[in-house]
């Protein structure tokens, strides 16, 4: 049963027994009833609150974005715009030369240490990722829903990405989604799910592929 903390919504209560369930049973296990008691809820709060499994289904992906979300912080990369660290090299003018307008250092660092975190402190919101994804390719209803979540996290990695000198943003986006996509699952329940690569062998990674992307000059130093 989960304990309610000071400050917790009942929808919240809801939505994190759903994420618990899920990561814990399965799809089978997601039942209005067992949310009602994994909560401590009396029996019907999770009926009154998502009628349908439909609309359950969709609290829990909501809930699951807004988790991803606090754990990935993207308030820690760099913002667009701003001036660039020392992996950027620097022209005679004072400007970067052959130029992103983000720091090759600050980008990796920060995107090696949202998904470390991620990967290592809440590998139960991967699960949970995979159960829903595997539910919505049988939901077209579902399916619509889950792809409009995902879209709040792609949209400020291309505008990094164009920011960082990117000539086709778009593409590069889904590759670089696609990269981490396949490691997220490898960890979550493939061939690294008892052996986490660490920080640096991410910050090694994200270079490799975005150096690949934008060109050798862009890697950090």
């Amino acid at each position: 049963m989960a304990t309610r903390t000071a400050g917790t919504s009942r929808a919240d209560l809801i939505a994190d027994a759903a994420l618990a369930l899920l990561a814990e049973r399965g799809m089978r296990g997601l039942t209005h009833r067992a949310v009602d008691e994994h909560a401590g809820l009396p029996q019907g709060s999770t009926s009154n609150y998502a009628r349908t499994r439909q609309a359950l289904l969709e609290v829990a992906v909501r809930r699951l974005a807004e988790r991803e979300a606090r754990v990935l912080a993207p308030g820690e990369l760099p913002v667009p715009g701003a001036a660039p660290d020392s992996g950027a090299r620097e022209g005679s003018n004072g400007g970067p030369e052959h130029g992103p307008a983000l720091g090759a250092t600050a980008l990796v660092g920060a995107l090696a240490l949202a998904l470390h975190r991620y990967l290592t402190r809440h590998p139960e919101l991967l699960i949970c990722r995979y159960e829903l994804a595997l539910e919505a390719t049988r939901r077209p209803e579902l399916r619509e829903f889950f792809d409009a979540t995902g879209r709040q996290f792609r949209q400020p990695l291309m505008a990094l990405l164009t920011a960082a000198g990117s000539a086709e943003p778009e593409r590069h986006t889904l590759s670089l989604v696609a990269w981490c996509e396949g490691l997220m699952f490898s960890c979550a329940a493939g061939s690294f799910n008892r052996s986490v690569p660490s920080e640096e062998d991410l910050r090694t990674g994200f270079a490799e592929l975005l150096s690949g992307m934008l060109g050798p000059q862009w890697a950090p130093r």
